[in-house]
């Protein structure tokens, strides 16, 4: 262990270790490009010379792997067998220049793991996330323990939604419960799949007032990210879109939240 290390262990037997590194994306509901946001943020990074890990999280339905072709013959599953460190579970993923810790699509056992081994897995993620400048946490969607567990480890989370009653409702209820546990994390919204910019903003308006309503909490607009026929093109094509389709709207976008985050 090195000196470095000894706060983190210390702390670890009193509250969660936190990595500011790392930076959480959620949803409360599937299927609003949560997984899309993740990859592409991950690259779009990679892209301005930050050295990323991109750790697929979604325990029981994982698809980092799957939208980018890849077929790692090592992923989170060794880790929670015992048979890889997560070091040892990274691979690279060389079109998109950053490393990539898959998950293990279909195992719905892992996401009943017991809660110290939840743990265990938080706190060797932060300790990897030294060797990086940014941790990319692509979350499962909703609000499970495996869920709030690792979002917990996160300095940083970003909630996507879209303009759906449904999403809405559903990411309010992930704000309400991560603001719970930490009422000084850092929380941001990103609405995707907007019809424009306008209807974003009224979409994350929606969202803010809830939240200032009940919780007292604003959280800051990240991004919006415009309806773009070409990301369901470049997922089909298991390519990421700043490569394939650098420039369309949904790039566009995207490059102006990476840019808020350097």
């Amino acid at each position: 262990m090195s000196p470095a290390d000894k706060p983190r262990q210390t702390a670890a037997s009193g509250a969660a270790l936190k990595g500011p590194k790392i930076l959480a994306v959620a949803s409360g509901k599937g299927g609003v490009g949560k997984t899309w946001f993740s990859v592409t943020l991950a690259h779009g990074l990679s892209r301005m010379g930050k050295k990323v890990l991109l750790f697929d999280a979604d325990l029981g339905l994982a698809n980092v792997d799957i939208q980018l072709g890849l077929m790692p013959q090592r992923d989170l599953g060794g880790v929670i067998g015992g048979r890889l460190s997560l070091a040892q579970a990274k691979i690279h993923y060389e079109d998109g220049n950053f490393d990539i810790i898959a998950g293990r699509s279909g195992s719905g056992s892992l996401a009943t793991l017991p809660a110290n081994r939840l743990q265990s897995l938080g706190n060797e993620l932060v300790q990897l996330s030294d060797s990086y400048d940014r941790v990319v946490m692509d979350l499962g969607a909703g609000l499970d323990r495996t869920v709030r567990i690792l979002a917990s480890r996160a300095g940083q989370i970003v909630v996507v939604t879209t303009a759906e009653p449904t999403s809405l409702t559903d990411a309010y209820a992930f704000v309400k419960v991560a603001h719970q546990n930490d009422p000084n994390c850092d929380i941001s919204i990103v609405v995707n799949s907007a019809d424009s910019v306008n209807d974003g903003r009224k979409t994350y308006e929606t969202l803010r007032k809830a939240t200032m309503n009940f919780l007292k909490f604003e959280p800051a607009l990240l991004g919006i990210i415009r309806r773009d026929r070409k990301v369901i093109e470049s997922i089909r094509n298991q390519s990421p879109i700043l490569s394939r389709f650098p420039s369309t709207m949904a790039s566009t976008d995207m490059e102006a939240i990476v840019d808020k985050l350097l």
